[in-house]
């Protein structure tokens, strides 16, 4: 498969259109895949932040007047210790509202002149509470009291994730698909260009299985020889990306983690393998038909 056959080599143009073809197609689709590969990882990655960082917490909104939002927040906490699946409850500092407060009205809002809610982080054991009776017993005790325990955030955000991931592998397929197409007719180009060459051939006794392996071989070869090359172009790309943190949102997580970095590896073995069928098929269904 790699040193290949000298004589059979010669109905195989080493170089012109259809090579460099072959090698830029797979160069840019690899580019491409490993693009849409690290965005599905990264989806997935997020799909399952949001699911464990939002499933066992709950927020507990008091909107009180100023003169009884101590005390209706004390009420609140008091009720929490004494409510089972409960691990722990705090209230929020008015440095912490301010920073959940700064992506929408900046840095310097004034959280204790304005009648902003109090919020109260409620975090749950892995049984979980009864939210049901939670709310029954807030509403008796603390009324400005409202229990949020994230479920109308967590699913939306959760099945957008998936859809995503799910968008990621589609477009890593369709790029698959487009590869074989090119890579078929390159290799029906390069068929036709030769088929004096590969008549000649046929006269002194060489049968087609003959001829379509050396079409097979330099195309795979060029295939992953290209796609080796985007991907190495890719993962450098990726490498430039900004890293991830809590403020940079979700592009900057998009990349590889640990043992991800393989899956750049798997991306050129694909595509040669789909160069490889493609062109075998093509190969056998020309020379068929020149037959």
């Amino acid at each position: 498969m790699v040193i290949g056959d000298p004589e059979a080599e010669r109905s195989v143009p080493p170089t012109g259109f259809t090579a460099r073809l072959t090698v830029f197609t797979a160069a840019a689709m690899a580019f491409l895949s490993v693009f849409a590969l690290a965005l599905s990882l990264a989806t997935d990655r997020l799909a399952d932040q949001w699911a464990s960082e939002l499933a066992q917490t709950s927020t507990i909104r008091i909107s009180a007047p100023a003169e009884q939002a101590e005390a209706q927040v004390a009420a609140a906490l008091r009720v929490l210790e004494t409510t089972p699946g409960v691990a722990s409850a705090r209230a929020l500092t008015d440095a912490e509202q301010r920073e959940l407060l700064a992506p929408w009205f900046g840095p310097d809002l004034p959280v204790d002149r304005l009648p902003i809610p109090r919020l109260i982080e409620v975090v749950e054991t892995s049984d979980g509470f009864d939210t049901t009776g939670l709310r029954a017993r807030l509403q008796a005790e603390v009324p400005g009291a409202i229990l949020d325990d994230h479920t109308r955030w967590r699913e939306p955000l959760v099945d957008a994730a998936s859809r995503l991931r799910l968008l990621g592998w589609i477009a890593i397929a369709l790029i698959i698909g487009a590869t074989g197409t090119m890579i078929t007719l390159a290799a029906q180009s390069a068929l036709a260009a030769n088929a004096q060459v590969i008549r000649v051939m046929r006269l002194v006794g060489a049968e087609d299985g003959y001829i379509a392996r050396a079409f097979v071989r330099r195309f795979t070869l060029r295939a992953l020889a290209g796609a080796l090359i985007g991907a190495i172009l890719a993962g450098v790309a990726i490498l430039t990306l900004p890293s991830a943190d809590t403020t940079g949102g979700f592009l900057t997580g998009l990349g590889f983690r640990g043992i991800e970095w393989l899956w750049l590896l798997a991306i050129p073995v694909l595509i040669g393998v789909v160069a490889f069928f493609a062109t075998r098929a093509a190969a056998l269904r020309v020379l068929r038909e020149q037959s």
